[in-house]
Order: C-alpha cells, then sequence, then structure tokens
C-alpha cells in the first residue's frame, strides 16, 4: 500500500458504504456473473457484491482516486482471484470497456459520493470541518484546484459557480466576500474560506442544520473535477454494456446530479439513448425505481452521510 494511506485512513474510521441492502437487493448479484462498481471507493460495496456472487463471479473496480483503489485493494485481498482493480474515470469507460472487454454484464453501480478516506484525509481539502490545504481534487493528476478558483476567478464567475454548481441562494454575497478576503491574503486553506462564507451570510442564515459553506464547498469540488460534464454520456454508455436482463443502480446525493441521472434514464427508456458503438442496438431500459430508493431512517442515524442519498435502477430489456 502506497506511503500515506493508512495515515489518511486510520483506523477509527469505518467505511460504511451508502444504501448497501438496496444495492444488493436491486442488482441480485449471483455466481457466476459480471459486474462493475465504476466507482469502486474504498470497496464497500464491491465486496458485498464479490460475497454475493461467490464462488466466480467476476467484479470490476474503477477509481480515479489512487488512495481509494489503495485501500480498496486491501479490503477485497481476500477476492484478489477475481478481481480486478482500474485506475480511471468513469467518464473514460468507453476506452477502458474496449481495453479490457467489457461487456455482457449483469450489473453496473455508479456511487457518485465521495469516500470516508477523501473526507476524512484533511490534506484533500474537501471538508470544512477539518482545516487543510484547499485543493478537492478526487485524482491528484489534475491541475485545477480549488485554492486556483477561489483566488482567480472574478466576482461575477465566482457568483455564477456558486449558482449554478451549488444552487447557493447568497452567491453572490459570498463572492463579494471572497474578493474582499482574498485582497488582503490569499484564501488557501478549508477553515479560510469556510469563515469567510459564514460572515458573508445573513444572521439567520448563519445556524442552520446544513453547515452554511455545504453549497460553496459543493460547487467548487464540482467545478474542480468537472464531476457533471459527460456523467450522462457515462450513464448512456455504461448501460450499453450490460447484457440482457442486466441491471444498473446509480446513487447520487445533490438535486444536480439525480436530474441528470433521472432525464438520461428517461432518454434510455424512450428510444435506448445509446450513444457509442460499444453499446449493441436496442435494448431500452425499464427504469426499476418508479421514485428513487432513499435511506432508512435508522441508516441516517448510523451514517449521517447517507442522508442525501437517492438510489435509481434500471434494467437493460
Amino acid at each position: 500500500m502506497p506511503a500515506g494511506v493508512m495515515e489518511a485512513f486510520p483506523s477509527r474510521i469505518i467505511h460504511v458504504p451508502v444504501l448497501l441492502e438496496e444495492v444488493i437487493r436491486w442488482l441480485e448479484p449471483h455466481p457466476g456473473g459480471r459486474y462493475l462498481d465504476a466507482t469502486v471507493g474504498l470497496g464497500g460495496h464491491a465486496e458485498e457484491i464479490l460475497k454475493q456472487s461467490s464462488p466466480d463471479g467476476i467484479l470490476y473496480g474503477l477509481d480515479w482516486d489512487s488512495q481509494a483503489l489503495a485501500v480498496a485493494r486491501l479490503r477485497l485481498k481476500p477476492f484478489s482471484d477475481r478481481t480486478i482493480l482500474l485506475h480511471g474515470s468513469f467518464k473514460d469507460l468507453d476506452r477502458i470497456a474496449e481495453e479490457y472487454g467489457l461487456s455482457e454484464l449483469d450489473g453496473l453501480l455508479f456511487d457518485l459520493g465521495l469516500s470516508a478516506l477523501q473526507l476524512e484525509d484533511r490534506e484533500r481539502g474537501f471538508a470544512f470541518s477539518r482545516d487543510g490545504p484547499l485543493d478537492m481534487r478526487m485524482d491528484r493528476r489534475l491541475k485545477l484546484t480549488a485554492s486556483d478558483l477561489v483566488n482567480e476567478l472574478s466576482e461575477k464567475e465566482l457568483a455564477c459557480l456558486l449558482l449554478e454548481f451549488g444552487e447557493e441562494r447568497h452567491a453572490r454575497r459570498i463572492a463579494r466576500r471572497i474578493v474582499q478576503a482574498r485582497k488582503k491574503e490569499k484564501i488557501v486553506s478549508t477553515s479560510q474560506l469556510a469563515e469567510i462564507v459564514r460572515l458573508s451570510l445573513p444572521p439567520r442564515a448563519r445556524h442552520t442544520r446544513i453547515h452554511p459553506a455545504t453549497r460553496t464547498f459543493q460547487a467548487l469540488r464540482i467545478a474542480v473535477n468537472r464531476e457533471l460534464e459527460g456523467l450522462d454520456r457515462s450513464i448512456q454508455i455504461g448501460f450499453g454494456l450490460l447484457r440482457s436482463g442486466g441491471r444498473m443502480a446509480i446513487i447520487s446525493y445533490h438535486s444536480l446530479e439525480d436530474r441528470i441521472v433521472k432525464r438520461t434514464l428517461r432518454s434510455l427508456s424512450q428510444s435506448g439513448g445509446l450513444v457509442d458503438i460499444l453499446a449493441p442496438p436496442g435494448g431500452k431500459a425499464l427504469v426499476l425505481t418508479k421514485k428513487p430508493v432513499t435511506p432508512a431512517a435508522e441508516e441516517v442515524v448510523r451514517n449521517p452521510r447517507s442522508r442525501s442519498a437517492k438510489l435509481r435502477v434500471a434494467e437493460k430489456r
């Protein structure tokens, strides 16, 4: 395991996969099946898929965070003879599928959220609750950081970013305060930005159930990683890799993602919506979840990070 992984992922952090029982119930993993976890993260869902598809089910795990992959590799070691872990983004799923011969899959999972590793590692800069460098790159090979955006975008550009990707109602106030603050000193840490955001809001908006910087951090993370760009195409390509009767499960965590997922599945159910030569002709989607599946109250208590999760599932016909 690469140096620093265990320090970034101490034993006190327990990785709890979101909507695990629901994902397994809908994907129905079975012996001999072929599965792709396109966002394998720390391997929680993948581990259960491998257990349920014992003794000969095959799982491909894909993630663009090399640290997460290192943890997943350790976690899935008991299943190493039928697990293939790949470093890459689901945005490159067409190329990866061609390179590794992915087709006729029985199940595919997209879990679009952050992992515990990313949130708990202060050096990654995802969480305002842990002071660290304002980074937010899921893939360290990316050049652009959240600090670059905060310090270089104009006030108007910042406001547009916060409104579009964070749906932040106070976007203009926050952008104005950021620009004022960076004139005095460069904004380089998560706590620094979180305090700027807090002070920019009217008093009544500073004390809510959700931290006042939540939407700002979400917007910057989406922009840095270009999370929404190509999501619809990746879903379409993934759907094309399923066999007839294969299922695709997608977990989203905010309304921007969920709208894209819902719209794309609707398109696939109406016309197949396939955009890539890897996808075989025909094969419309049957959306199995008329309404998104959300965590039970017990899960939210056990794992507060699951509270905003929505699961949608489709079957290839």
